[in-house]
């Protein structure tokens, strides 16, 4: 029995580890620079090849965007959950 119980709870913990981690990665600098990198990246490519312009200051516009999108967020996510709560 107290096997049994142990083992259990090892799995709990060890989810509880995961899901921690997954937490800690989605609100990293990491996480928000690679994007921001790759969505540059992408809209280089697509004004360079597809619109056919000069992109490196253009491709600019998303990423800036999603910064500000990432500094705003938790304002909102506060204010959701402060109004959900009521």
């Amino acid at each position: 029995m107290s096997n049994e119980i142990e083992a259990r709870l090892k799995v709990i913990e060890e989810r509880n580890a995961r899901v921690e981690s997954d937490k800690a990665w989605e609100t990293s600098w990491t996480r928000k620079i690679g994007i921001a990198l790759l969505t540059y990246i992408v809209v280089v490519v697509y004004l360079r090849y597809v619109v056919h312009i000069d992109p490196w200051i253009n491709a600019l516009v998303p990423v800036i965007g999603f910064f500000l999108s990432t500094l705003t967020i938790s304002i909102v996510k506060k204010y959701w959950q402060s109004r959900r709560k009521t």
